[in-house]
């Protein structure tokens, strides 16, 4: 087992903290005090708490595409058992006691100007999440793929609101049984 780099160990604490408490409540000198670095090691691997949002970021959005190519790989060939698989993973992360929303989005409204670096890196890893389900619409048949992505992501931010509001078990079916069908409408109508 390899040991943990002081990057690493602050990036790990880092996710911890943004995503279970925000970015904007977590700062730096907690991430350090947590991660047990030195100040100086801190800002030797970042240079602003900005390029730390950033990497968390980044980090989260590797993830997730990790996870949508292992569904590929398990269902080669099978586009439209990749969108069903992919919509049941996210109906059962939903269920979970520590489930916060989405990354991205959260980051989004943390950050509403449309310059600032956290609020950029977000919407591209967003973007191109929609792209990367648009991508596989369209080998499934969906007439229009990119309307199909951009539903369903729709869809997937309204789940993440139900979730706070209602008892996450009501928001993962609701969500679950709503993108079914709308996955399923968009690939009749080929």
């Amino acid at each position: 087992m390899t040991k943990e780099s002081a990057k690493e160990r602050i990036l790990r604490v880092a996710e911890e903290l943004f995503y279970s408490e925000g970015i904007r409540a977590v700062g730096i000198d907690r991430i350090i005090a947590e991660s047990g670095v030195a100040k100086s090691s801190f800002y030797r691997n970042f240079a602003t708490k900005d390029d730390l949002v950033i990497a968390f970021l980044e980090l989260r959005h590797s993830r997730n595409l990790n996870r949508i190519e292992e569904t590929r790989k398990n269902y080669p060939d099978e586009p439209v058992k990749q969108l069903y698989h992919l919509i049941k993973n996210f109906s059962e992360v939903i269920r979970k006691p520590d489930f916060r929303g989405c990354p991205y989005t959260n980051t989004l409204l943390e950050f509403p100007d449309t310059t600032h670096p956290g609020h950029q890196a977000a919407l591209k890893c967003r973007i191109n999440h929609e792209g990367t389900i648009s991508q596989i619409a369209r080998e499934a048949g969906a007439k229009y793929p990119e309307a199909l992505a951009a539903q369903l992501e729709m869809l997937y931010s309204g789940a993440l609101v139900d979730t706070y509001i209602h008892k996450p078990e009501l928001g993962s079916d609701n969500f679950y049984n709503a993108a079914m069908l709308l996955i399923q409408a968009h690939l009749t109508n080929v």
